[in-house]
């Protein structure tokens, strides 16, 4: 079947195999100690056909944690962890990038043990429920961040980068989306600082872009890239001008690195689509210049296909297609139209049922 998805993109300093990329979710299988565990290996080999796959997110410190057994890789145990996932994609012929991942005002007291708030921009509750290890509860109001914190953070996530690249991934994506800590910065529903981090667009990108700097300086801009979500409502989220926001962004990221990639949540149906919000991947493209875009949110083949076709992206990102089809590329080349549908009880589960055991076709 004939289609730009199955033509290779030159991802930084490698060329991936096909355009069929499989976007980061979330799973919930390392161990108690947020160490990736044998069975993850397996998984991510399974989808190892994709041109690039991005590991669920993995937080880069223990304040950034906020779910239930999700990976982390803030220390020497979890950074072995992965090598066995490495590993196993590479052998497979796949390439992998780790999601780095700070969940901000959406965590909960629950998971430091020690009564500690969780941190924001502002001190502005979203709202919605937090799974907590105690059960589901309402999100708390955050502590806003001083100032003088954010060069720690912005470090947590320089460290985490080195310690994946140490760790054997092609490169990082950096989590800038869904409501999690630098979207809550970038957006102005959440960051209503007065200082120098909040306010004016420019302001708001300040911190988001500190850690790109810090991250490319690191490990290099051809291993950096970062995930958006400019008109995402998920985690209570919303911005007064996405388009002024995210074209700014862009043209400050274009200007000063030639990451691997950006990638744009911009759902064009499912649970993520904004039907009244306008789009945003135009500007984004345009002041970008030559870093490749990738688009996610309800594609399947024909649509995917329309918009390389069209020149909007470069790649698409799949969710749940991947989730549930591990060999999604090679069902696509096939043209076939028989697809296992998810089983989402098990999405956060803890053993092989609806995680491994998807059949091929």
């Amino acid at each position: 079947m004939t289609s730009k998805l199955f033509e290779p993109l030159t991802i930084g300093s490698f060329q991936t195999t096909n355009r069929i990329f499989m976007a980061p979710m979330t799973r919930g299988r390392a161990d108690a100690e947020r160490v990736p565990t044998e069975i993850m290996a397996t998984y991510y080999r399974q989808r190892s056909g994709a041109g690039l796959i991005v590991t669920e997110g993995t937080f880069v410190s223990q304040q950034g944690a906020g779910w239930v057994n999700a990976p982390g890789i803030w220390n020497d145990a979890q950074g072995e962890g992965w090598r066995p996932v490495t590993d196993a994609v590479h052998q497979a012929g796949g390439r992998i990038f780790l999601q780095l991942w700070h969940m901000g005002r959406v965590s909960h007291p629950d998971f430091y043990g020690d009564g500690a708030l969780p941190v924001g921009p502002s001190a502005i509750a979203a709202k919605g429920e937090s799974h907590t290890p105690k059960g589901k509860k309402d999100y708390v109001t955050p502590r806003a961040l001083e100032a003088s914190e954010l060069p720690g953070i912005v470090d947590d996530f320089r460290r985490a980068a080195a310690r994946a690249v140490a760790a054997g991934f092609d490169g990082v994506e950096i989590h800038g989306a869904n409501g999690y800590l630098i979207d809550q910065f970038i957006r102005d529903r959440a960051n209503q600082r007065d200082d120098d981090f909040g306010g004016s667009i420019k302001n708001r990108w300040r911190f988001p872009l500190q850690i790109i700097d810090a991250v490319a300086g690191e490990v290099g801009a051809e291993r950096t890239a970062i995930r958006f979500s400019p008109v995402g409502q998920y985690n209570d989220m919303a911005d007064s001008d996405p388009v002024a926001s995210y074209t700014y962004g862009a043209e400050q990221i274009a200007a000063k690195h030639a990451l691997a990639y950006v990638h744009l949540v911009e759902a064009i149906g499912g649970m993520m689509h904004n039907a009244d919000a306008p789009p945003i991947h135009p500007h984004v493209r345009a002041a970008l210049g030559a870093t490749p875009l990738l688009l996610n949110g309800g594609y399947d083949f024909a649509s995917a296909s329309a918009a390389l076709e069209e020149g909007v992206a470069d790649a698409i990102t799949f969710g749940v297609f991947f989730l549930a089809n591990p060999d999604l590329p090679a069902r696509f080349e096939k043209g076939s139209t028989e697809f296992n549908a998810p089983d989402f009880a098990t999405l956060y589960t803890n053993d092989a049922k609806g995680y491994t055991d998807y059949p091929a076709l």
